[in-house]
């Protein structure tokens, strides 16, 4: 089966093994990195490219796990990515998709809690 989308996902290392593992669980498609890093996007993929060609003598898999980072997106171009976005008039839809997936990673659902109390920031007293 070929994925509807994108693949994303989000870390704060440039550990290959786990980079790797993640490419390994969507049966190697094409993934892009969101990197917790200030550094350049190269650098971080040689950084990559170092630790796996210590980790694995055979090329052709370093190769092949490499050619699956579609790309690697770092602090600064997010940033820039977040604000040409709000400049084009995104910023509601990004935050009802951002809420929306928190619900469902966090497994939240309204029904389940009664927020009532909490509404115009108020916090009631414990009782």
């Amino acid at each position: 089966m070929k994925p509807l989308g994108r693949f994303f996902q989000v870390t704060e290392t440039v550990d290959v093994k786990k980079y790797f593992l993640d490419i390994d669980k969507i049966e190697k498609y094409p993934i892009k990195f969101v990197v917790k890093s200030s550094d350049p996007t190269e650098t971080i993929k040689e950084k990559i490219r170092e630790q796996a060609e210590k980790q694995y003598s055979i090329t052709a898999i370093v190769s092949r796990y490499m050619e699956c980072i579609e790309e690697v997106i770092n602090i600064p171009e997010l940033l820039l990515k977040f604000k040409s976005a709000v400049n084009q008039g995104f910023l509601n839809n990004i935050l009802t998709e951002i809420t929306k997936q928190s619900r469902v990673e966090f497994n939240y659902d309204e029904d389940d809690y009664d927020v009532s109390e909490y509404e115009n920031g108020i916090v009631p007293e414990a009782k």
